[in-house]
């Protein structure tokens, strides 16, 4: 015996095919955009973590290599 899938049962499974394939493809792309956003989140963390490190240093060398003020009596 062979079975008869109705018009209807046919579009109701090429819909739902689509909904579940659009629905993973989604599901992709939000973990891509997640990933993605979490990597720039942390460049740019060490990029400041950097610059703040770079500021000290040279905060330091400028305070070392300062001349040397006479004292306040003179």
């Amino acid at each position: 015996m062979k079975d008869h899938l109705s018009r209807a049962e046919i579009r109701k499974d090429a819909v739902q095919d689509t909904v579940e394939a659009a629905a993973g493809m989604v599901g992709q792309l939000a973990t891509i955009l997640t990933g993605a956003v979490r990597d720039v989140a942390g460049a740019v963390g060490g990029f400041a973590t950097e610059v703040f490190e770079i500021r000290d240093s040279a905060r330091r060398a400028a305070a070392e290599h300062a001349p040397e003020r006479p004292p306040a009596d003179e």
